[in-house]
């Protein structure tokens, strides 16, 4: 008994001494104090105890932690030192312990199975992981089984079995078909906890041979399938049937009916059985029962009600779900299943075991030398938890002895630390279900105060609330805190202050007078500081007007009025509510300054509005109801303009603002929408009114901004939808008082009209800018960057001064400022600008050609230096000419062309140059006052190009077989002429060519006789000319031989004969009596069976082309197409590439193909389609009898 005695004073004693210590010091989270202060490892992240890796992928084992100085990392893995540098495959992110083992190239995820722990560790000692537990995710096949078909009766029970393979983690089991799609599930057939489908009673349409059951692994993304189930269930009548038809009608036969039965359990077997769950999981119970009718489930908990809000039913009431489970959840738990026949039952003994939790987990604490504290680690479990200490990672046991350290069970108790007491010691708390792994550090520590709250912080709050100035703080030992108010202030104490133990001054009802200066000090036996705080009492806000109780009809227009006073340092905001809610968003609500006005009121608009006025320190809110009635009948409404407001008072007179009010005049049935505020200058301008401003109708009073020295008068005119109301009575005048001028000229510019002058100019001040009398400017200025004083005069009445005897073109640095009698403007801003230009005095030298081809040129030259462009540098700019033709070998009349090329250009391209030509060419730079001086002349020719086509081709003296062809030259050659080529071809009746013939014909002939012709045909001729650069533009023409005069006299005149008149009289006589008869069908409304042909067997391709489709626009019809192949008429164009000569050949590319380029249209219609063909070859042996449609026609072009 005496012993007992003991043990308890003893333990009285250590409470005593626990509750006697300093309070451990707390390190605030500042991010600057941490950078600089000492401190143990912490670890930050890890992975969790029980990983299971996706075996696919590389192992990444987290482990993370912080320290000052930063932490090394090492690990151990089952139990002893895993050498990290042995393995190629594992390496160490940089400035981290994170494992990264690589598996990925060959490696196996089986071969690092195991339980790693990290160690991270500086010279204030080392914090351990928990234990990992890496194990890689598994996904097995299914065994291969042989599924046997199941026959079962209609309303037996069955029980399907998926037995899924083992995998880690365990796999999600369903059921699906063939067609991947879920089998439907109820109170009858519903799938176990086990994977099993179980039937209480199966059905007919039960019959199926694709009960699939699936297991997913979703750590490895995979799904495996067992073999589909054949199930056939047998109804009574086939039954009866089959036996009926194996019997004679003497014997007696038929199966038993559907039996219905009362429920029996197919899961869990038996009438008890347990189940253990551990604090904090979801404890699931499952009851499946089969009987006939499908039995209901419910579920008890015997001796106590199931949780409320933790318990949940699934699977059709078959399974009992409950979350969170405590100790208190053990107990007895019935699933009873009842059907009409009668029930079963089964009672679940459950108990809640619990692995490790914390109660108080150690905390990091710091102390500064000669102080005590504890670091105290308690938890709780079922069974109760084994508690053990480390230190730095070392059982306590073992570690090296600390005189400042005692171990009592779940305590620690430290007195006298010194430095070398810094460590981390962890608590392992542990039973058979788990275990817990806290780190906490003792970090001795010796510094002298600070204080972390930013120096002069701003507090702003509202009068009468509680004020609460900061001082947050961090010394060791332990500082005091004391505070002062003013500079010269007494320390602060009494009931008006309440001083918390983070060092914050509270002032639970601040006045106005409570404004200030607060001074906190932070004092500690290794040093002291201070820092002040500012704290601002402001007004609250309040509403002195509020909106009131308003009935209105409908249609009419209602104000609520939501007048505020406020800190005047304060911004208000005022939001209006209707309904708790937001305004509808509709223009009929107008929201002003101190009102909210709703125009045209429906009943929707009935409700609560509420004005809310907030500031960035306080809210206030008032309410009114708006009720909206009926609108009683009115005689006819006559609308007309407003009447005039009266009643205008000026009020709150200020030297820059005054506020205006009035009355409305009637509205005569049309809202007043808005007023027009106007004013007169009596000083100025009498009898002469300006536009002031305007407001809402809805509005009486306005803010007015008003200008220095101006004689007021305002006048008010209301509008509405009608039109403007005659103004009101001036109000009263009101002068204000001249001042300073607000603003400086705008405009300002500095620029030279001569060489050696600067003319400075701005926009002059208007009407009211100027304040006050005497508006003059004073004009300012001095040479850029070379140290000039100011020189400055005053001038009046005019917007430029010229100041004379400056160098040519330098930079000024130029200002204005407005004064009066009263004083100057503000400083103005300073412009730049340039003293007068002069011509430029150097021309571009080292001025290079170099021929791109012969029509384009690119010039070179060197830039001339800026100094000597005297002015701003606008660009330089070539003269070119034609000196001569190099083939005609005559001069010409010189026209210069000009071309520019802007800013500081060295290089730019000559083009529409003339082919085999002699030309000269100059550079000059230009300024804004004109051109330098030109760069010597430079000569340059260009190369030969292709000729234009002769300047004519003239057929004539046709006989039998020959015809006399003469041309004339190129008008531009391009160079020397090397030869002529003519081509020709004969066209039939058909108008199909012939084949072509070619001759090359000397540079020097100008005319040409073709003989060995046939008679009587028709020529098409080809003719061009040649340089040694190429073949040039052609030019067509066609022609025909004569006929034999003995063979024209054979011939008979077919139009002379009489039956060939009489033929045509009757064809004409036929197709007048089809028109008539087509005419009279049309005006019947009816189709005549061309059209419906048409209309039935519509084709896209021969419709006709619309002229904005980008191609030909409209094309003919067949007959006419055909008319498209005969020869063409002279007079023709040539391509729209070439020149179009007085007499050249009107063939078309259409029939042709022609064109050098192969481009038909300049729109680029057809580019493409003829790049790189020759001419039209003769058609020979075209035995094509398929009518040119559009699309055959285009094709038949290449």
């Amino acid at each position: 008994m005496m012993t007992k005695k003991t043990i308890s004073a003893s333990r009285a004693s250590l409470i005593l001494f626990l509750c006697q210590m300093i309070t451990a010091l707390e390190v605030p989270l500042d991010p600057i104090l941490l950078k600089e202060l000492s401190q143990p490892p912490t670890i930050t992240q890890q992975s969790p105890k029980d990983y299971i890796v996706d075996p696919r992928e590389n192992i990444v084992i987290q482990c993370e932690a912080k320290g000052k100085p930063p932490p090394s990392f090492s690990w151990t893995r089952n139990g002893t030192h895993f050498d990290i540098d042995k393995d190629a495959r594992v390496t160490v992110k940089p400035n981290s312990g994170t494992l990264v083992i690589n598996i990925m190239n060959g490696g196996k995820a089986e071969a690092y199975e195991g339980v790693y722990q990290c160690t991270a560790r500086n010279e204030r000692g080392a914090a351990i992981s928990n234990n990992i537990v890496i194990r890689p995710s598994r996904s097995p096949l299914w065994t291969k089984e042989k599924v046997e078909p199941k026959h079962v009766r209609e309303g037996d029970p069955l029980v399907l079995h998926c037995s899924p393979p083992v995998g880690l983690p365990p796999p999600i089991i369903f059921w699906m078909d063939n067609s991947f799609q879920r089998l439907p599930q109820n109170e009858r057939v519903s799938q176990g906890l086990n994977g099993d489908l179980y039937f209480s009673n199966v059905k007919p349409e039960d019959t199926r041979e694709d009960y699939i059951c699936y297991a997913r692994f979703n750590h490895t993304q995979t799904i495996q399938q067992k073999q589909p189930i054949s199930v056939k269930v047998f109804s009574m009548d086939s039954l009866n049937e089959t036996i009926s038809a194996n019997l004679s009608d003497t014997d007696f036969y038929g199966a038993k009916p559907l039996t219905e039965r009362r429920p029996t359990l197919l899961t869990p077997v038996g009438s008890t059985s347990n189940k253990v769950e551990l604090r904090g999981n979801v404890l699931l119970l499952e009851c499946i029962a089969e009987g006939l009718p499908t039995p209901l489930i419910r579920w008890i908990k015997e001796g106590g009600e199931l949780p409320i809000n933790r318990t949940f039913f699934e699977n059709f009431k078959k399974t009992l779900k409950i979350v969170e489970v405590s100790e208190a959840d053990s107990g007895k738990y019935k699933c009873v299943a009842r059907n009409p026949l009668g029930s079963t039952h089964h009672t679940i003994t459950v108990t809640v075991k619990a692995a490790p939790y914390w109660i108080t987990a150690p905390r990091n604490l710091v102390l500064s030398p000669g102080e005590d504290g504890t670091l105290i680690c308690r938890a709780n479990g079922n069974p109760k938890p084994n508690i053990s200490w480390l230190t730095n990672g070392v059982p306590i046991a073992i570690a090296p002895e600390d005189p400042s350290r005692k171990v009592d069970g779940d305590t620690i108790i430290f007195s006298d630390v010194q430095e070398r007491s810094s460590a981390v010691y962890q608590c392992n708390a542990s039973n058979e279900y788990g275990y817990l792994l806290a780190n906490a550090f003792v970090n001795v520590l010796a510094e002298p105060p600070r204080i972390l709250t930013p120096a002069n912080k701003l507090y702003q709050i509202i009068a009468n609330n509680p004020a609460l100035l900061d001082c947050a703080f961090f010394g060791s030992p332990v500082p005091e805190i004391e505070w002062f108010k003013g500079v010269k202030g007494s320390i602060l104490h009494g009931d008006l202050y309440v001083f918390h133990d983070n060092g914050t001054l509270e002032i639970p009802v601040a006045q106005k007078d409570s404004s200030g200066t607060y001074t906190c000090v932070a004092r500690n036996k290794l040093g002291k500081v201070q820092n002040e705080v500012h704290l601002e009492v402001k007004d609250p806000t309040m509403i002195i007007k509020q909106p009131e109780y308003k009935i209105i009809q409908k249609g009419g227009q209602v104000s609520f009025e939501c007048t505020i006073k406020h800190d005047r340092t304060l911004l208000p905001t005022i939001t209006w509510l209707k309904d708790n809610g937001e305004l509808p968003d509709d223009e009929r609500f107008i929201i002003h300054k101190d009102s909210l006005a709703i125009m045209n009121v429906t009943d929707k608009d009935d409700g609560t509005y509420t004005c809310v006025a907030n500031t960035t320190l306080d809210s206030v809110s008032a309410s009114a109801v708006l009720t909206v009635v009926a609108a009683t009948p009115t005689p006819a409404i006559i609308y007309d303009r407003p009447d005039p407001p009266f009643d205008l008072e000026l009020t709150d007179q200020l030297e820059r603002s005054i506020q205006l009010s009035w009355i409305p005049g009637y509205d005569n049935n049309s809202p007043i929408t808005n007023f027009v505020i106007e004013y007169e200058d009596g000083m100025r301008e009498p009898g002469v009114w300006h536009y002031q401003t305007e407001v809402r109708g809805t509005q009486t009073t306005v803010q007015l901004k008003l200008s220095p020295y101006v004689n007021y008068s305002f006048r008010v005119i209301a509008v509405n939808e009608i039109g403007r109301s005659q103004p009101s009575e001036a109000s009263e005048q009101y002068l204000t008082k001249a001042a300073k001028p607000d603003e400086n000229p705008s405009g300002v510019q500095g620029i030279g009209s001569e060489p050696d002058n600067l003319v400075i100019i701005w926009e002059p001040l208007k009407g009211f800018q100027s304040n006050g009398r005497g508006l003059q400017y004073k004009v300012s200025w001095r040479q850029k960057d070379v140290g000039d004083e100011w020189t400055s005069v005053i001038v009046a009445n005019v917007s430029k001064y010229i100041v004379s005897g400056t160098p040519t073109f330098v930079p000024y640095e130029i200002k204005v400022q407005a004064l009066n009698d009263i004083g100057y403007a503000p400083e103005p801003a300073e412009v730049i600008g340039h003293s007068g230009e002069d011509l430029p005095m150097v021309a571009p030298g080292n001025v290079q050609v170099h021929i791109v081809n012969s029509t384009l040129a690119k010039v070179h030259w060197d830039p001339v230096p800026l100094k000597t462009v005297r002015g701003h540098l606008q660009g330089y700019r070539i003269y070119y000419w034609k000196v001569q033709s190099l083939s005609k070998r005559r001069r010409r009349h010189v026209e210069k062309k000009i071309l520019t090329f802007s800013g500081n250009k060295t290089h730019g391209m000559l083009p529409g140059l003339e082919p085999y030509s002699s030309y000269k060419l100059n550079v000059r730079v230009v300024n804004g006052k004109g051109e330098g001086p030109a760069s010597p002349d430079k000569l340059f020719k260009t190369p030969e190009g292709v000729p234009s086509s002769p300047s004519f081709l003239k057929i004539s003296n046709p006989t039998l077989d020959s015809l006399t062809l003469e041309w004339g030259p190129p008008t531009h050659p391009n160079g020397i002429l090397i030869a002529y080529t003519l081509k020709f071809q004969p066209i039939n009746s058909t108008h199909e060519l012939g084949p072509l013939v070619e001759i090359r014909i000397p540079a020097n002939e100008t005319s040409l006789i073709l003989s060995n012709l046939n008679y009587s045909t028709r020529y098409k001729f080809y003719f061009y000319a040649q340089t040694s650069v190429g073949s040039g533009s052609q030019i067509t023409e066609e022609a025909v031989t004569i006929m034999d005069e003995a063979m024209a006299s054979r011939q008979v005149d077919i139009a002379t004969q009489g039956w060939f008149i009489g033929l045509m009289c009757a064809v004409a006589l036929l197709i007048l009596i089809l028109l008539i008869v087509c005419f009279i069908r049309r005006n019947k409304g009816g189709k005549y069976p061309v059209k419906e042909k048409e209309d039935a067997h519509a084709d896209p391709e021969i419709q006709p082309m619309k002229e904005d489709d980008g191609t030909f626009g409209e094309y003919r019809s067949l007959e006419s197409d055909a008319e498209d192949h005969k020869p063409l008429k002279k007079g023709s164009r040539t391509p729209s590439d070439r020149t179009v000569k007085k007499e050249d050949s009107d063939d078309s590319l259409v029939d042709y193909g022609e064109g050098v380029n192969g481009q038909f249209n300049e729109d680029g219609s057809f580019i493409g389609q003829y790049s790189g063909k020759k001419e039209k070859e003769p058609a020979e042996g075209n035995e094509s009898s398929e009518a040119p449609s559009p699309v055959n026609a285009m094709n038949s072009f290449v």
